[in-house]
């Protein structure tokens, strides 16, 4: 779960993540643990597939200054909401940022005070789905080494093994 389309991103190619920075560690480390078929994305029609995940935003259109504001989330957190509802076999959900994490618990119906966010941090939503927290892959975080790839991996890893999944996406 992202923030929102990124203007050279998402939002210029018509798929998350895709022509961006973000996109670089999140497809490299997707690929590694078999959840993408090829470890980059470069266009939307570029024969990309994600066996056993599914990319979002938490806000569907492009922001102001590339950041959502409080408004646009609540606005568009019923499609969130719905989205959600509509994959019944999800059973993790990695935030990527604080923003991700704070619009996946409104789309639950929970409280926020008891769901805080903190990267690597693992919340129980209900008796099917989980969510674990990461800071958002984006250059900012990485260059600044607020997030490591190997940080990162570690995150994905352990959805993966919430989520039943192999190192190599295949369902254990």
């Amino acid at each position: 779960m992202g923030l929102a389309p990124g203007l050279h991103g998402a939002n210029r190619t018509g798929r998350p993540f895709t022509g961006d920075f973000a996109g670089i560690l999140l497809y490299e480390t997707l690929y590694e643990y078999g959840l993408a078929s090829r470890p980059q994305s470069l266009t939307a029609d570029d024969a990309l597939a994600l066996p056993n995940a599914r990319i979002t935003n938490a806000v569907k259109c492009l922001p102001p200054a590339n950041k959502p504001v409080p408004e646009e989330i609540r606005s568009c957190n019923s499609y969130l909401k719905n989205e959600l509802e509509a994959l019944p076999s999800v059973t993790v959900i990695l935030a990527l940022g604080r923003i991700a994490h704070e619009a996946v618990v409104l789309a639950c119906g929970l409280p926020r005070s008891a769901f805080v966010f903190a990267h690597a941090r693992e919340h129980v939503l209900d008796a099917r789905r989980q969510l674990i927290d990461s800071y958002h892959c984006s250059r900012y975080n990485t260059q600044t080494r607020r997030l490591t790839a190997p940080m990162f991996k570690a995150v994905v890893a352990r959805a993966c093994a919430l989520a039943g999944l192999g190192r190599n996406g295949a369902h254990i």
